[in-house]
């Protein structure tokens, strides 16, 4: 009975923890960190996923936002959608193709007219290149029936 009592307080937590975040942003189940604790603003300023630090933490919408440097940090206060995945950082494509929330993998990237889009893992960002377009507009689509 312990144990069992032991495992519903963690899905309690799970469920209280994720139910203080704004449900549009993708944290997972036992975080409040968007984009896994990874720096949005470099993508764009370095082109790659780089993890964020503690030290340059920011809250947002619900969720926190870490930043590899103050300049991030700064960067993102000033324009926080300029650098904000798309659809809250759910999979790109599983919003596109399947009009669900899969969560977005920060290591499976792409940059598209300025907007971050993240992608599940790399079988799933390889069907999102066949037709970035048209998955775009199809997320566009979707994205606000969702919410």
């Amino acid at each position: 009975m312990n144990k069992l009592l032991r495992i519903a307080t963690v899905l309690l937590m799970a469920f209280s923890v994720n139910s203080f975040a704004d449900k549009h942003i993708y944290t997972g189940w036992f975080s409040s960190k968007a984009v896994s604790g990874y720096d949005a603003v470099a993508y764009f300023t370095e082109g790659k996923p780089v993890k964020g630090s503690a030290k340059y933490k920011f809250e947002h919408l619900g969720v926190e936002w870490y930043f590899s440097s103050e300049k991030h940090l700064s960067l993102f206060k000033e324009s926080p959608e300029q650098y904000m995945p798309q659809y809250g950082g759910y999979c790109a494509w599983a919003v596109a193709a399947k009009k669900q929330r899969a969560p977005g993998d920060p290591k499976y990237w792409k940059i598209v007219d300025n907007k971050l889009y993240l992608n599940y893992d790399s079988s799933v960002q390889e069907k999102w290149l066949k037709d970035i377009p048209g998955f775009i507009e199809a997320a566009d689509k979707h994205w606000p029936e969702m919410n």
